[in-house]
């Protein structure tokens, strides 16, 4: 049909066009914010575009349902501007009559934001994670930028040094400083270098002094050396822990059903069944006067994004801990959107009327 031919051309340009804007708009501000993360040592400077694309990654679904939201009521509220609404109207067809070319062209939106929501999400957040994980469990050594004071892995030291060699085995104006069993070292050396043993590294430092003091400063003892040997870090990346959530796959979450896990799987699935229930939304949301802008409908549609968007959200707290369970926030949740939704596009193709209460007047004889 020529008029579902247009429809969809328009909304692909619409959405390509939000698409760019949106994407661009991410990908800035999680630069911004990887850069952030590496001036703090979080992020190995070298993988900061990895890292940025990593989390645009997990970004996407949310992002490519707001455009797709957008397209769809920025594409109707215009043909409600221009009039084109009232030849449809006229042909005798409905606005639920537009459901049908809106899910033709939205199918692959939808099919590609349940897999990035699904599979991609936790495959982005893990290859993130492990990136941060290999950077913070290098040695203490590799961790010292030259010309620049930097903390150990444990937070019990402070390294200052000038690497000598490209491999950060050895460096040159080596200073520690030191706070343990209430005592405070200060030991600098002319030069050091990192030796290997088992699973622990040393740097042994050579043509230094060392200057050991209580915290309460009742005890100085002040020492020169030759040489000394010093553990900087356990030369095998320390066990990571439990996970976080957001990097399990959705198979585990499905397969191990503890409140966490259904919480992130509850999020996951509302953001595929929330960019379906936007379609009808969209629709809904989209009927303006002629006469009038279309700046109220599109300001209308972003806040009811936002609020959607943020309740898929706290619905992940709530069955994280055990306010609400998983059955019972996806059907009260999403199902109570889409009921809404259709009831209120009823409304507007059926022209129904909301009842007006009469005022009864009051008759007085003569």
């Amino acid at each position: 049909m020529l008029f579902h031919s247009s429809l969809r051309k328009e909304l692909a340009r619409s959405f390509g066009a939000s698409l760019v804007v949106l994407v661009t708009i991410v990908m800035t501000m999680t630069l911004i914010r990887t850069l952030g993360q590496a001036n703090r040592g979080s992020v190995n400077p070298q993988e900061v575009l990895m890292v940025m694309g990593y989390t645009v990654l997990g970004y996407l679904p949310p992002v490519l349902t707001l455009c797709l939201f957008m397209a769809i009521v920025g594409t109707l509220s215009r043909m409600y501007t221009d009039s084109e609404m009232v030849i449809w109207f006229s042909a005798g067809r409905g606005l639920s009559s537009l459901l049908r070319p809106l899910f033709a062209f939205a199918w692959p939106i939808l099919v590609a934001i349940a897999v990035l929501a699904l599979v991609v999400w936790p495959w982005a957040n893990q290859q993130t994670q492990d990136l941060k994980d290999r950077y913070g469990s290098r040695g203490d050594l590799e961790r010292v930028a030259p010309g620049q004071f930097q903390e150990s892995a444990s937070g019990t030291r402070v390294f200052f040094l000038d690497k000598d060699t490209p491999d950060n085995k050895s460096g040159k104006n080596v200073f520690i400083s030191t706070v343990e069993r209430g005592k405070q070292t200060v030991t600098s050396a002319r030069t050091g270098r990192v030796v290997t043993e088992g699973d622990s590294q040393f740097l042994l430092l050579a043509n230094g002094q060392r200057l050991e003091t209580t915290l309460d400063g009742s005890e100085l003892k002040v020492s020169e050396f030759e040489e000394l040997g010093n553990r900087v870090g356990s030369a095998q990346a320390l066990p990571g822990g439990n996970a976080p959530v957001k990097t399990v796959p959705t198979w585990l979450l499905v397969l191990e059903p503890t409140r966490a896990n259904l919480g992130e799987l509850a999020w996951r699935l509302g953001l595929a069944l929330a960019a379906a229930n936007f379609i009808v939304i969209a629709v809904t949301v989209s009927s303006v006067n002629p006469r009038a802008g279309r700046s109220s409908n599109l300001v209308f549609a972003l806040f009811a994004f936002i609020v959607y968007y943020n309740l898929v959200n706290l619905g992940q707290s709530w069955i994280s801990s055990g306010r609400a369970t998983f059955g019972g926030f996806l059907l009260g949740m999403h199902g109570a959107v889409l009921a809404v939704a259709v009831l209120w596009l009823a409304k507007q193709h059926n022209n129904w009327a909301l009842p007006r209460l009469r005022r009864a007047g009051v008759g007085t004889g003569a």
